[in-house]
């Protein structure tokens, strides 16, 4: 049975209940009974009592918009990113910017760095470095924002499967090395906290270490999937700018998200993408108000923090225990199908890689889509899949990897159920070829 704690808020302190397995299962009643949802890095999962707090702020608004607006939804923005202060170990408030998602704080940091180019700052050539296993939406973004002004983007070859930091660590230096022998001017480098797929944590504070030594000028961490998934000390880390999403991992609605930027005379000049009345004031003013729109999402993290402090160890022992099962569970599946991990445990957080049989012949991104879909409609697994294109040399060789995730909300019948399935596929003598496009 979890212990009491206590929740500091609004000037008050009370002991929250433990929460019971009833309690849980009717926070995620609203989840499809027929889905074996272990893919909770995708979109994330949001319990009922928070819907509920969001649907308050959402009638409040409606109810009285004049009032609301000018007495209420600056205060608890600002609440909001007080808390995120402290969960990230940001040095002031001021640092704490919230906004829609991932992809629109990447879009901020991004967009600056283009006027650096056109305002003759940076030099045609000057370099952005990213990991090969960025997220898709932020590689494409830099790419759109760093060459059209005309710089230039390196990809780092991370290798997978991965067996060890070392390998990330050298692979990274040796990109380093190559684009300054090139002379060129590496102006900002971007650096996944965990890679969205395949998954891995990446030891961000060795890079960013790095990137310093090797005279970066400026260093922008994603962590779209880190809040609430691993610990985040951002002083330790060291970057310029850091952000994650709040609706992957900490139970807020979507679209919410954070993005901290290291308080500097740089900080003036980040803008959000829309400009609106409080343009000039502040990024974390300009993000608190982009015109008449649905703020909610973004308001209820007090909610969100009573509803972690219920279970054993508050967030940090949902984390421990999401980490500790999905590594249970992938070890299962992998043991199951004759196959392996996509990395050790350590280097996992609460999603996994396991490695599909390769009787299944998935040899394309087209294959695994369509083997994850008919899982989706056949068995009523929702799980991501990944492609591996073959190694030279590579006999029998594992091509794809499933991404399970562990939440609060997932039980062992889910895997089970993911298990038999992809049992049954390989009994049955499927291949991907057979499967409908």
């Amino acid at each position: 049975m979890a212990s009491f704690h206590t929740i500091h808020g609004s000037g008050t302190t009370h002991q929250a209940e433990p929460i019971t397995p009833s309690e849980l299962r009717s926070e995620f009643s609203h989840h499809d009974p027929t889905v074996a949802r272990v893919n909770n890095g995708s979109f994330g999962s949001c319990p009922s009592s928070i819907i509920s707090a969001q649907q308050r702020h959402q009638l409040l608004f409606l109810r009285q918009p004049d009032y609301y607006y000018f007495n209420t939804l600056k205060p608890s923005i600002l609440e909001s990113r007080r808390i995120i202060r402290s969960l990230i170990n940001a040095d002031h408030v001021d640092e704490v910017s919230i906004v829609d998602n991932v992809t629109t704080a990447a879009a901020i940091v991004l967009q600056h760095y283009t006027w650096s180019f056109f305002s003759s700052a940076f030099k045609p050539g000057d370099a952005a470095i990213i990991l090969n296993h960025s997220y898709s939406a932020v590689k494409k973004a830099v790419r759109a924002y760093i060459s059209r002004a005309g710089g230039h983007v390196i990809e780092v070859p991370i290798p997978f499967p991965v067996k060890s930091d070392d390998e990330i660590i050298l692979e990274f230096q040796n990109s380093l090395q190559m684009a300054k022998a090139n002379g060129r001017k590496i102006r900002l480098a971007v650096i996944d906290h965990i890679t969205s797929m395949p998954s891995v944590i990446i030891p961000v504070k060795e890079l960013v270490k790095m990137c310093r030594d090797e005279g970066v000028d400026r260093i922008f961490v994603d962590g779209a999937q880190a809040i609430g998934n691993v610990e985040i000390n951002v002083k330790e880390i060291g970057a310029d700018f850091y952000t994650s999403n709040l609706h992957k991992w900490l139970f807020c609605p979507p679209a919410s998200a954070f993005l901290y930027c290291k308080m500097s005379d740089e900080l003036s000049d980040l803008h959000h993408l829309v400009i609106s009345h409080e343009y000039g004031n502040g990024l974390a003013m300009e993000s608190g108000w982009v015109g008449t729109r649905d703020y909610s999402a973004q308001l209820v993290l007090p909610e969100v923090m009573e509803f972690v402090s219920r279970f054993d160890g508050g967030i940090e022992g949902i984390m421990r225990r999401n980490h500790k099962k999905v590594v249970e569970m992938a070890e299962l599946l992998s043991e199951a199908w004759g196959t392996e991990l996509g990395a050790v445990p350590e280097m996992c957080s609460s999603m996994v890689m396991v490695g599909m049989p390769a009787c299944l012949g998935i040899k394309s991104d087209e294959d695994a889509l369509k083997l994850r879909t008919h899982l989706r409609e056949c068995f009523g697994i929702e799980v991501h899949m990944y492609y591996r294109a073959p190694m030279e040399g590579e006999v029998d060789q594992i091509t794809a990897y499933a991404r399970i995730s562990h939440q609060v909300y997932n039980r062992v019948e889910d895997y089970h159920r993911f298990r038999d399935a992809v049992n049954k596929l390989v009994k049955d003598g499927l291949t991907c070829s057979l499967l409908p496009n």
